[in-house]
This record gives structure tokens, C-alpha cells and sequence, in this order.
């Protein structure tokens, strides 16, 4: 048993000192899951890598929510699903009229390949459709795409092997992908 997980364990039986301990030994994976979905942002955007690992962090261990981490695999799908969603409402909120959603964006250069926030909200309702007909691939999806994982680490996460994440992973982008344009 990895050491982040004993922690995990004793999370889950009541320990308050245990969110202490695990910070440190997973804020460099978790910062480099951030900066990796950040850096496909947009340049103009004001979040940091830090701030979304921080933010991910207390919402991960923030009540009764830490309660449900059995291993590894649960603790980083989570924070990659923590991750999603800080993003997901980020795009609602600057979206808004009173954050001036009415107005669009001109970039003088194209600095982008993530998303633009309605596509992430589309992405997000086509992800919540998948989740609910095929889990495992909307899971590979959240580990690869928000949480930043290697295909290598999402099929030893999930005891999978190397070619049923790649033939999940490409099921899933076809299947988003026509979900998204309808």
C-alpha cells in the first residue's frame, strides 16, 4: 500500500491530521496536472496553476467528501473531476451578463487549444451523458483530459490494460465529439 494511500485510509477512519500529511506528498502531482490543463487556457485568464490546486484541494478534502477515497486512483480521478469542475464554473460564471458574457472575446493571436468556455460546457453536459452510458471511458476521459494522466497511469490506476485505455479513450473523443455537435 503506497503511502498515499495509508494516508487515505486513515482520512477515511476519522484521522484530522491525515489531510495535513497528504498535502505534501501530492501537491507536485497535483500542481502538474494543473499547470497541464492550464496551459491549454487561454493566455488571458487570470488562474493559476497554484490557485487551482489549492482551490481543488479544500474541495476535495473539505467535509465529507474525503471519505470516499479508497486509493490513488480515486483520490487524482477526483481531483481531476475537482479540477473539471472549478473550470466548468469558472466558463458559467464569466459567461454571465453581469461578468460580460454578452461581449466576446477578440485575441490578436490564436494561444489556444483548450476549449472555449461554451465548448467546455457542452463538453461538461456531453461528459455528465457518457458517464451515465459507459463509466469507464467518461473516466478515462477525466483522468487524460482534465487530470492530465498518461494512458500508462490511467490503465495501472484503473487495472487496465495499456490497450483497453487507448480503445476507451478513443470511443470516448468519437462519442463526445457527436454528442458536442448535436
Amino acid at each position: 500500500m503506497s503511502e498515499v494511500s495509508k494516508i487515505l485510509s486513515a482520512l477515511e477512519n476519522g484521522d484530522s491530521c491525515a489531510a495535513e500529511k497528504l498535502f505534501p506528498i501530492v501537491y507536485d502531482e497535483l500542481r502538474k496536472m494543473a499547470q497541464a490543463k492550464l496551459a491549454m487556457e487561454r493566455a488571458v485568464d487570470s488562474l493559476q496553476a497554484t490557485a487551482l490546486v489549492h482551490e481543488a484541494y479544500l474541495r476535495l478534502v473539505d467535509g465529507d467528501a474525503s471519505t470516499s477515497f479508497r486509493n490513488r486512483r480515486y483520490f487524482f480521478g477526483a481531483a481531476g473531476e475537482a479540477m473539471r469542475r472549478i473550470l466548468v464554473d469558472r466558463a458559467r460564471r464569466k459567461g454571465r451578463t453581469k461578468h460580460g458574457g454578452e461581449y466576446s472575446r477578440v485575441e490578436l493571436f490564436d494561444v489556444s487549444t483548450m476549449p472555449d468556455d461554451r465548448e467546455l460546457l457542452a463538453l461538461d453536459e456531453a461528459l455528465k451523458r457518457l458517464s451515465e452510458e459507459d463509466p469507464v471511458a467518461a473516466e478515462v476521459v477525466n483522468l487524460k483530459f482534465f487530470a492530465g494522466l498518461s494512458r500508462e497511469a490511467i490503465a495501472e490506476m484503473m487495472s487496465l490494460s495499456l490497450h483497453d485505455v487507448r480503445t476507451k479513450w478513443a470511443y470516448a473523443r468519437a462519442w463526445l465529439q457527436v454528442a458536442i455537435e448535436e
